[in-house]
Parts: structure tokens; sequence; C-alpha cells
């Protein structure tokens, strides 16, 4: 009896066995079949981007982002296609997010450029550089040159120096500060303005005091105006122009009296 007992629990141990691996191997396949689906039926089948573009292509967009969302849903590098997107020159922000079951939707927000910076480069009016492809479609904006880590601060003074020429119906074309502080300016007439290192803004209110006095033509003949000077500016005039007489211009009353007497 012993011995039939102990064969019979051996059968009974033999079969659960069988029976549970028989429910592991189900169980298993159940769980290779489930990651399957997840990895093949949930591929991306659209790609949203969202956002108004002025310069910014979406062939460009979709040709980075290409074989970046060939992943499944649950596998896609959502980091990554963040940080591709926003290396685009013309990308400022960008979010993206998965749109259950097979789309991402990523919201694009574009530079706006405020001048060129630079000889190849653009600007924004928060002072952030960018390069694109090609800029010779901006070639009307102001051209910007300053130090590095500066940039936000020679814009403020751009556009000091752009307010006090158009009070005076003079546009500006260039700024420049060198890298020893030295401002220059340049206008759309094609005059060239030094304005030094020190007092620019003091030296640049009183040169255009002084075009009270002159004619539109006079200052459209001059080619560069050197503002360096304590206490007056030199002038530099365009070839084949006759100088002015500053006296004549600065004491108009002798002028009279001398006409005067030749009557």
């Amino acid at each position: 009896m012993g011995n039939l007992a102990t064969k019979h629990l051996a059968i009974g141990l033999t079969v659960l066995s069988l029976v549970g691996l028989a429910g592991y191997e189900e169980a298993t396949r159940g769980r290779l079949r489930s990651l399957t689906i997840k990895n093949t039926s949930l591929a991306i089948k659209y790609v949203r981007t969202e956002g108004v573009f002025q310069y910014l292509s979406k062939n460009e967009i979709q040709t980075v982002l290409q074989p970046l969302v060939m992943a499944s849903f649950f596998d896609l590098d959502m980091q990554t296609i963040h940080a591709v997107v926003a290396t685009l020159p013309w990308v400022d922000t960008v979010t993206v997010k998965r749109i259950w079951p097979d789309a991402i939707d990523i919201k694009i927000y574009e530079k706006k450029p405020y001048a060129r910076w630079g000889v190849n480069s653009l600007i924004t009016e928060q002072g952030h550089i960018f390069t694109p492809k090609d800029i010779e479609k901006f070639t009307n904006m102001t051209l910007v040159n300053g130090p590095e880590s500066q940039e936000l601060k020679v814009l403020e003074i751009m556009k000091g120096i752009k307010t006090a020429l158009l009070d005076q119906s003079m546009s500006l074309t260039e700024f420049n500060i060198n890298d020893r502080g030295a401002w220059q300016i340049k206008l759309s007439t094609g005059l060239e303005i030094q304005l030094g290192r020190n007092e620019q803004l003091k030296k640049l209110q009183r040169f255009l005091e002084t075009l009270a006095v002159l004619k539109q033509e006079q200052v459209e003949q001059m080619a560069v105006v050197d503002l360096r000077y304590p206490n007056g500016y030199a002038v530099s005039w365009k070839p084949g122009i006759t100088e002015i007489d500053w006296n004549a211009i600065a004491n108009p009353d002798n002028q009279l009296k001398v006409h005067d007497r030749a009557m």
C-alpha cells in the first residue's frame, strides 16, 4: 500500500507540473502577443505640426522628423524629437506630445528677426542670434555688430539711436560697436558718423541739433562726420563737393552787412 500511494503521489505531482508548464506557456504566449501588438500595431500614422510659419518650411521639419517617427507609439523618443526640431535655425520654441493612439502633435513658434547681426546671422528683438541658410531677403534690415554676450545691450542702444535719427527724418542702416567700445553708425544716405568711446549719445544729439542751420542738400553731401571732439566735429565731404563756409553759417549777420555794403 505504501508503495502504491507513493506512485499515485508522484503521478499527481507530474500532472500538476505539466499543467503548470502549459499554463505558464499559454500566459507567456499571451504576453508576447501583447508586446508584439504594442511594437507593431501602434505605429505612428500622423505627425501634426502647428504654427504660423513665415520663414520656416514644413518640408524642412518633415525631413528632420522622418527618421525619428518610425518607432511605435510607446517607443518614440520624445526628448530627441524635441531636441532635433529645436535645433532648426528658425525655431524659437517647440512642444511635442503623443496623441493616442497613432499620432504626435508638434507646436512650433517661429523666430522673428529684428536686425542683421554680422555677416551671416540675424538677431531677434530679445537678443537671440541665429544663422539661417539664406539671409539675402533681409538686406533691408539694419546691420548690427557688437561684442559677444552684449547683444541685448547693443540692441537697446541701437533702438535709441534709431529713434533720435527718425526725429530728423534720417534712417539708420548700420550700427557698430568694436572691441574697444567705439561706436560707428551709417545712414541710408551713405553718411558715416564716428561717435568714439565716450558720451556717444550726447555727441550725437549735439550734431543733430546743428542740422537746423544746414540745408537738406548740405547734409546729404556729407561723407563722414567725426564727433570724437570735445566741443565740435569734423566733416569730410563727398567727392566734387564744395565745402561749407561755417563762418558764414555761424555769423549770418556779418554776411548781411557785407551784402549791404556791396549794394
